[in-house]
């Protein structure tokens, strides 16, 4: 019977990498929801519901850090390892984990297995794949126990020795997962980090966690096998390039806006206003983080971070958005047109034009996404329009940031929010192919007659 329905999915479906992982992702995040259901995930001993327990599971799977409960607070150790493992399996993908049994037990990947991996990953080639997973889950494992034990020789002193480690364990996932879910709820619910904004360590620990982590692993893989700038990827060039200028540009202008605000860093310390603009500046591409409240910032602050939110971490990393690269694509081609030239050139090197595409219908398919969640969120709910574009963006960034209003939301408005933020984490492109590709096309072979239409 096992047979004859796998023969039915591999020669009968025809499932595609994409829809194999969008499902995969569907499957983990619903697993997920009926754990945290149940009424010994929830420290009062009741069931949360099952809305809310998808709320949390979907946003857990998708790295995102939106909360409608405190999640120190309210789940168990129970519910909070059930969150700790959903982070960390979304974040680097149940097919890089599958890979990890796989060579545990020494068994062949298959090329079917590899396809996955690639589409997984981002990865537009089939040769080192397998090499590029075990580097990811070795490099993960690395960084998250290095940034386990520094936060924990940090917390150990406030919390006692088992608490201290649990929360830089916790952190240090998270915070590489780019989730934004954390445990300072005894600091005050909803509070994250506000109770560190002047701690050298705690912030710069957490910045380069999510650092490295929204970088991307074909990054990663690049730094490690070519160590000198000249020879590295045009990818990874325009990936570090670009994830630089953004934490610069969105500190120097959340310092610039926050710098007289009263409620933020007008009466702060010097340590305070210099790490809390540069923290919210990159914690605000996708992970989820605040040392401020964000209900106090100006309006000026809350429409920057709906920029970076938007644009998210690089292509293969645990970040979501639209992509760095993407963004960049866009700019450079937009550049090219402004110049005259049909062509996009960047370090001696030509993009093909079906990478220009690509971008272009990334962006559009995002905007309509956001545009449609925004709209249901006006007519469902009753917040301000900047509270609603921001938690949409937040939710589509699989970012977590919030000026509080998610615990309020209704019902409808959440599971609007979980479709979001599913999009987001599987990416959109892949999402539409999943949902609108039917196997081969010979469409591609017929040419139409050229026609001409007047823009701009």
């Amino acid at each position: 019977m096992i047979k004859q329905i796998k023969n039915i999915l591999r020669y009968r479906l025809h499932i595609r990498p994409t829809q194999v992982m969008v499902l995969g992702f569907g499957l983990l995040i619903l697993f997920g929801a009926l754990l945290l259901n149940m009424p010994f995930a929830s420290n009062n001993g009741e069931s949360i519901g099952f809305i809310n327990a998808l709320f949390t599971a979907t946003s857990a799977t998708c790295v995102t850090g939106l909360v409608v409960v405190d999640t120190y607070t309210h789940w168990t150790i129970f519910g909070k390892c059930v969150i700790l493992f959903l982070i960390q399996v979304g974040g680097l993908g149940f097919m890089t984990l599958a890979t990890l049994f796989s060579l545990m037990l020494r068994r062949t990947i298959t090329m079917k297995e590899r396809l996955l991996i690639a589409e997984a990953l981002n990865y537009e080639q089939m040769q080192g794949i397998v090499r590029l997973a075990q580097h990811l889950l070795i490099g993960t494992f690395l960084i998250e126990g290095v940034g386990a034990a520094i936060l924990s020789m940090r917390f150990i002193p406030e919390f006692g020795f088992i608490d201290g480690v649990v929360r830089g364990i916790f952190h240090s996932v998270s915070s590489f997962c780019n989730a934004g879910f954390d445990l300072m709820g005894s600091h005050g619910e909803f509070s994250s980090l506000t109770a560190y904004a002047d701690d050298w360590v705690v912030n710069l620990t957490i910045m380069g966690l999510i650092i490295i982590g929204g970088l991307g692993f074909v990054v990663w893989d690049d730094i490690l096998m070519n160590r000198r700038w000249h020879s590295l990827r045009l990818h990874s060039k325009l990936v570090l390039l670009l994830t630089l200028l953004l934490i610069l540009l969105g500190a120097a202008m959340i310092f610039l806006f926050e710098f007289s605000n009263p409620k933020t860093l007008a009466h702060a310390n010097i340590s305070e206003r210099i790490l809390a603009p540069l923290f919210q500046s990159v914690t605000a591409r996708t992970a989820g983080y605040n040392t401020l409240q964000l209900a106090d910032m100006t309006q000026a602050s809350l429409f920057t971070i709906i920029i970076l939110m938007f644009i998210g971490g690089s292509p293969g990393s645990t970040a979501g958005g639209i992509k760095t690269t993407t963004m960049g694509v866009i700019l450079l081609s937009a550049f090219s047109v402004m110049r005259g030239k049909e062509e996009v050139n960047l370090y001696g090197r030509r993009l093909p034009r079906h990478t220009v595409l690509k971008a272009l219908v990334i962006i559009v398919i995002a905007f309509m996404i956001v545009v449609a969640g925004i709209m249901a969120l006006l007519v469902f709910e009753n917040f301000d329009f900047m509270d609603i574009v921001f938690e949409v963006v937040s939710a589509f960034g699989t970012v977590g940031l919030t000026v509080g209003i998610t615990p309020e939301l209704s019902g409808i408005s959440k599971c609007v929010l979980i479709c979001i933020m599913y999009a987001g984490r599987i990416g959109v492109l892949s999402m539409a192919l999943a949902i609108l590709a039917h196997g081969n096309s010979n469409g591609s072979l017929v040419k139409y007659p050229e026609a001409k239409i007047m823009v701009g």
